[in-house]
């Protein structure tokens, strides 16, 4: 059983008087609470189940300018009291910190009406989570070419956390998240290839028919059969919109008041800082109702506002808690907790017409490695995907390398208008030109 909102308040504000009374500047306590449930079938048989429930304390002491921090998870009342004289201890003995401090309670969070629908208040048997997994991978092992499965997987993580400081906020609200994968393994003619398939949602009623999960993994694991190996040349790839996403987070962190403040990204964080081409408008949004990323306030209880990071290809916005507002001399925008949900708005140029108008080029359904340089931008990873010629994808292509720059391949890019919020990070079909493709 989920814990209540008063619970939780009560230890936060328990931790909160001790760090008064042992005389802290300022301080700051978060309790969370979460409940999960996993479940794993490979080839009809039930395989694994998880069951975890997990509490935690994070406290945050200050003394002026010097600051400390503990986490711990057993709340009894003792352990509690011991933590903290530990974290009052430490803040004492750490070197100061001109950035360090609490967020304004100018920027902190006060509507406390708003309705995202974050949580689901429905309870999901357990007959009825395997019964999902069990009709997606069966769907899957429907077609011939399958002919094994690495497992379905379904994931219910419920939770709710409340957090206090010294300087006048306290809040917390529940959240819940759903998430089904299912993943199988093709076989003709020698040939194997595997792929997946997975859905998140707020609301379990929000998934996807289990048998389109199943079906999208088996017929994206069929059509990699047969891959070939080709020769190197240099051409244009498009991104299928969840690789697309995954070059956005590369993005992501070059905007990171904290990597800007350090110079160690490889843009200089300027408003106006041309990055992309024109027609790319890129947002952060935190009130999307139901979304992934959705939040009412970060983690130092800042209110999260929407933000229009790119406009017409020019930087608006970067990423500011109030540490590296204060190291960049400017103000919070309330993304301490990173991201929310991050997406590029759709192009004008449909999937099909990309694809058209490539002379010779990969449509990429796989990038993996960790080939990026986060302070110059150079770009190297394994991939996979489709050779397309004269405007048509001609068969399936594996062990190649993309390698570019990124601020090249962000001004050189052109995007589809296919764009779902299907996580936390979206993006349309992406196509670059003039890229380094490795092949034999």
């Amino acid at each position: 059983m989920l814990k209540e909102k008063n619970f939780l308040e009560d230890i936060t504000s328990y931790a909160l008087k001790k760090f008064k009374e042992l005389g802290t500047t300022e301080s700051e306590v978060a309790c969370s609470h979460s409940v999960t449930e996993e479940i794993l079938v490979r080839n009809g048989k039930f395989e694994e189940i998880k069951k975890s429930d997990e509490i935690s304390l994070g406290l945050n002491a200050y003394f002026e300018k010097k600051k400390s921090s503990i986490s711990i998870s057993n709340l009894s009342k003792d352990k509690i009291n011991y933590a903290i004289q530990k974290c009052v201890d430490m803040a004492k003995n750490t070197p100061e910190d001109k950035f360090c401090g609490l967020a304004d309670p100018n920027f902190f969070y006060k509507n406390d009406n708003e309705e995202l629908s974050l949580y689901d208040e429905s309870t999901i048997s357990y007959e009825k989570k395997e019964s999902y997994i069990k009709e997606c991978e069966n769907e899957a092992l429907k077609k011939k070419e399958i002919f094994n499965s690495n497992g379905a997987s379904f994931s219910e993580i419920k939770s709710n956390f409340f957090l206090q400081n010294s300087n006048g906020f306290g809040d917390g609200y529940k959240t819940s998240y759903y998430s089904v994968y299912c993943d199988v393994i093709a076989k003709s003619n020698g040939s194997m290839e595997r792929d997946y398939e997975i859905a998140s949602k707020r609301f379990f009623n929000d998934l996807p028919v289990a048998k389109k999960i199943g079906d999208t993994a088996a017929t994206r694991s069929i059509k990699k059969l047969n891959s070939k190996k080709i020769k190197s040349f240099n051409g244009d790839i498009i991104l299928e919109p969840r690789i697309a996403s995954s070059l956005l987070a590369h993005f992501i962190g070059s905007i990171s008041g904290h990597n800007l403040a350090r110079k160690v990204s490889f843009i200089k964080g300027e408003v106006g800082e041309s990055i992309f081409g024109e027609e790319v408008n890129i947002i952060d949004d935190p009130k999307i109702p139901k979304g992934l990323g959705t939040k009412k306030f970060d983690n130092e209880g800042v209110s999260c506002q929407k933000l229009n990071i790119v406009i017409n290809g020019k930087l608006n916005e970067i990423f500011l808690d109030t540490y590296s507002a204060k190291m960049l001399n400017k103000k919070t925008n309330g993304r301490s907790s990173g991201a929310t949900n991050f997406f590029v708005n759709n192009g004008k140029t449909e999937t099909k017409d990309l694809i058209k108008d490539t002379g010779k080029g990969i449509y990429i359904t796989d990038l993996f490695g960790s080939g990026f340089n986060s302070v110059t931008g150079d770009f190297s990873k394994g991939g996979s995907g489709f050779l397309i010629e004269n405007g048509e994808i001609k068969y399936p292509v594996n062990e190649i390398t993309i390698a570019s720059n990124i601020l090249h391949m962000f001004k050189n890019l052109i995007l589809g208008n296919d764009l779902e919020l299907k996580y936390r990070i979206n993006s349309p079909t992406i196509k670059i030109s003039n890229v380094s493709i490795g092949g034999i």
